[in-house]
């Protein structure tokens, strides 16, 4: 569980909570350097399968497949510091992203960040989300039940948790932080047999992101005091995912 409310940037949060408006001129800024490297449109093409570096615990997140949207095909594509920091450094920027990430500042403050995760033994996955060949979002992909955050709710073997940004301003508050909630728990559930469970932790002030949850498919479990919040704790059932 990362130190902040890690999943709140989803639809409007520019407007909820505490959150300061971001500056006017920030919509055309992260339109820069979105478009996929000639490496990365390579590797796809290749079908070049990268998954022995996450290892087993999360079933191997850089093998999982695009998963059609309604705003275009969707992928997560694990983080490479060289290649991605900067572009993800400008998005932790956004003031609207720091009031919940509380990760702004240099290049070295998300390095940080994201080096801990691709040091680690694979239990969390940093991604780009990457919608018709646009980097636009940001992911963390973790076994909640191998977190801390497994401390403070009764966690089942193998769920897995969602943390999310997005990174233009001009894809908040339009309902894409829903679509792609959804999105990525249905990828979780095809790619993760084991899993019955998809899970978030984001701030019980920021209605906005826990209506996003809920608008995807996930339930209202708890209230849980975090060491750095109280959150809602939200959860997708797979025995649920065609209903809700």
């Amino acid at each position: 569980m990362p130190p902040t409310d890690a999943s709140a940037d989803t639809d409007d949060l520019a407007d909820a909570g505490s959150s300061p408006p971001p500056p006017a001129d920030t919509g055309g800024e992260d339109t820069l350097d979105l478009h996929l490297s000639e490496e990365l449109i390579a590797l796809f093409a290749a079908g070049e399968n990268t998954a022995t570096t996450d290892g087993d615990l999360l079933d191997a997140v850089a093998a999982w497949s695009p998963a059609p949207t309604p705003v275009g095909s969707f992928r997560l594509v694990p983080v490479r510091l060289e290649r991605d920091l900067t572009l993800i450094n400008r998005w932790m920027n956004d003031p609207a992203v720091a009031a919940f990430w509380e990760l702004a500042g240099p290049e070295t403050v998300t390095a940080s960040h994201i080096r801990a995760q691709l040091d680690g033994d694979g239990r969390s996955v940093p991604c780009l989300g990457v919608l018709d060949s646009t980097p636009m979002s940001y992911f963390e992909i973790y076994r909640a039940d191998l977190d801390p955050l497994a401390r403070h709710y009764p966690a089942r073997p193998h769920d897995t948790g969602i943390h999310l940004l997005l990174g233009s301003v001009a894809d908040r508050g339009r309902g894409i932080g829903t679509t792609l909630l959804r999105a990525v728990a249905d990828l979780v559930l095809d790619h993760r047999p084991r899993c019955t469970r998809v899970v978030a932790e984001p701030d019980l002030r920021n209605t906005p992101s826990v209506s996003a949850f809920l608008s995807a498919g996930f339930r209202f479990s708890a209230e849980v005091d975090l060491p750095d919040k109280r959150a809602a704790l939200m959860v997708r059932d797979r025995t649920l995912r065609h209903v809700l």
